[in-house]
Order: C-alpha cells, then sequence, then structure tokens
C-alpha cells in the first residue's frame, strides 16, 4: 500500500509562522493572510504553486487548501455560558438548557451568519487581485458547516460542494456533534450533493464515548489521501470545524491552531509519496 507524507509550506501566509496567534490575526485577516501585498498577489501564488507541480516530479505535488471554520453555533454559545469544563461535563451531552438548544446537530446564531457573510465578502474583495473561488469544494454534513458554505460561496449547481462524512467535527457525547439523516440533509440542502457511499443514518456518534484527537488525525489523513489521490486541482476548499481542522494541521506535522470561528485558514500542502 502506498503511503503519503505530508508537510506544509510555510512561507506565504502570516498564519504559517509558528509563533502566529489567532486571536491578533484574526478570523479572516485582508487577503487571508496572505503576505503579498501586490495586485498581481494570487496568480503569483498560483504560479508559485504550479512551478513547485511542475519541478516535483512524479512522487511529489503541492496544494492550497482553504480551511474554513463554520460561524458561530448554538453550541459555542452554551460552552461559553457554562465555560469548557462544565460544557464537556454535564451541559453537551444534554439538547439544550432551556434557553438554548444546541442538540442534536445545531443551528448557526445571527452572529455565525454574520461570521460567514465577512468570509464572502473577503472573497469578493480578494477576486479583484486574482483569487478564484476553488473548483473543489467540500463540506461537513452538519448544519452549521453546510449554511456557512452556502453563505460563503452561494449556490453553484454546476459544481456543487460535496458533503463528506469525514470532515465532521470530532463525534461522540456532544449531541451538537450528532449529524442528521442522509434525507433530511438532501431536502434541507439539495443545493449540495454527497460522496459515494454517504449513510443515511449517523454511523459514528455514539453517546457514551468521545472521538480521541488521534483519531480524528487518523480520519482527517484518510481525506488528505483521498484528495491527492483522486483530485487534479491545485486549490481546495473545505468548509468545517475547528477540532477536524485541527486533525489536518497534526496530520501535516503542523501545531494546532485556534481558528476562531467563521475563520478561514489558507495552506498550501505538499504530499509526497513514500
Amino acid at each position: 500500500m502506498v503511503a503519503r507524507l505530508y508537510t506544509t509550506v510555510p512561507q506565504f501566509f502570516v498564519q504559517d509562522d509558528p509563533d502566529a496567534d489567532p486571536n491578533t490575526i484574526g478570523a479572516v485577516p485582508p487577503r487571508f493572510g496572505l503576505k503579498d501585498t501586490s495586485n498581481d498577489r494570487w496568480h503569483n501564488l498560483y504560479k508559485e504553486i504550479r512551478r513547485l507541480n511542475v519541478e516535483a516530479g512524479d512522487q511529489t505535488s503541492y496544494k492550497l487548501f482553504f480551511l474554513g471554520r463554520h460561524g458561530q453555533g448554538f453550541h459555542n454559545v452554551g460552552e461559553a455560558k457554562y465555560g469548557t469544563k462544565a460544557w464537556d461535563d454535564y451541559w453537551s451531552k444534554l439538547n439544550g438548557d432551556g434557553e438554548i438548544v444546541w442538540g442534536p446537530d445545531p443551528q448557526l446564531t445571527a452572529l455565525g451568519e454574520e461570521q460567514a457573510q465577512i468570509a464572502s465578502q473577503e472573497w469578493k474583495n480578494e477576486s479583484e487581485f486574482g483569487l478564484s473561488v476553488p473548483p473543489t469544494r467540500y463540506c461537513s454534513p452538519m448544519t452549521r458547516a453546510m449554511k456557512t458554505y452556502l453563505i460563503t460561496f452561494g449556490k453553484t449547481t454546476e459544481s456543487p460542494a460535496i458533503i463528506v462524512e469525514n470532515f465532521r467535527e470530532e463525534y461522540g457525547e456532544h449531541t451538537c456533534d450528532k449529524r442528521n439523516s442522509r434525507s433530511w440533509i438532501s431536502t434541507h440542502f439539495p443545493d449540495l450533493v454527497f460522496e459515494d457511499g454517504f449513510e443515511e443514518d449517523d454511523p459514528l456518534w455514539k453517546a457514551d464515548e468521545r472521538e480521541s484527537h488521534e483519531h480524528v488525525t487518523l480520519r482527517a489523513k484518510s481525506v488528505l489521501d483521498v484528495i491527492f489521490d483522486t483530485n487534479k486541482n491545485e486549490a481546495i476548499s473545505v468548509t468545517a470545524h475547528g477540532g477536524v481542522i485541527n486533525g489536518f494541521l497534526t496530520a501535516l506535522g503542523r501545531k494546532r491552531y485556534a481558528l476562531p470561528t467563521g475563520g478561514v485558514l489558507p495552506v498550501v500542502v505538499k504530499s509526497t509519496l513514500m
């Protein structure tokens, strides 16, 4: 079985700095954090990625990923209300507290929708400087991620986003991380399409077992393997969650990054066949 080693090319974005502070940088910094401020900045980046791929040889390839976190959901409000420890120990295992409903599969708050609109506006702003929406866009099957995707990119039925099970958040115990059925998703998000083999009912969530960080990393790496094995595009968009985004970063050999809700983290990924 062919294995892949993943690393990043940490020279293009301010978030690449090992000491980068997401609280200082913000969820959606100008230019999504691209260091190049020239009018041709995105053309320059795409040209450099193409050069890397041309010179890489058969065993190595490069892609630009835009990792987007969903906007604020009601579960985020619940955790902020009670604190992380009480949330993890008790409240996250309920569907709500009589005031807030966060499970299963919570909605975006009004602030969460505004956060997605900010990301959408930055995509529009940067399109004037050569940034194009990636031709391949993936999305978590959780409502908060799918709504964030649609607010950010709109309906693109000619090339719809692909719903991928393994882009979902860390699962188990927390009711906010239990997804709806395929039929429900299809009814409420008809402009998105499912990956092959997507099951009707949630096959992963368990009320008494929380997924480990180590397993999230393995799950993220498995998705990277599929993308690099089957997708020829050099730019990829993913709309997902903080936990699985950190699983991606760990699989890339990069430290965790506390991306705020509604945030977008660009990463140039290098894949090498072993």
